[in-house]
């Protein structure tokens, strides 16, 4: 005996709907995690934007800002011999990609009360800046 059902036109509506919804969804899910990556960044280049960054950084040196060999993947806060606001001593952040990214956007806005204000808003150059900043080990 075989079964067969039919759907009624409100059934085939919902079924559609909630299709529907599960696509756009997906789409959006995909879209929020695409937005919150950096794009990926060219060190050559992030190298020569650094120049701007040199006016308070230097790569081995402290200066107005912290020196930033091996700041990817560093705990915030911890070079011994730099005094950093305590705001950002006690952020608890790791600096990674996507925090670095946050944090070049807009500093004060990811860590109120810390020193550094200078922001940048291409989002291609704050990827080349910290894909060179990755290289400095």
């Amino acid at each position: 005996m075989t079964h067969t059902r039919e759907f009624t036109a409100r059934q085939r509506i919902s079924l559609a709907t909630t299709a529907v919804a599960g696509i756009l969804t997906a789409a959006f899910v995909s879209a929020l995690a695409l937005a919150q990556t950096p794009p990926e960044g060219d060190p050559v280049h992030g190298k020569a934007l650094y120049q701007s960054c040199a006016a308070c950084h230097s790569i081995d040196d402290n200066d107005l800002g912290p020196k930033h060999r091996g700041v990817v993947g560093r705990r915030a806060g911890t070079i011994e011999d730099y005094t950093y606001s305590p705001a950002l001593k006690n952020s608890g952040l790791t600096w990674d990609k996507p925090t670095l990214d946050r944090w070049l956007t807009n500093p004060s806005e990811l860590v109120p009360g810390t020193k550094m204000y200078f922001k940048i808003d291409d989002p291609h150059k704050r990827a080349d800046i910290i894909a060179y900043l990755e290289q400095l080990k």
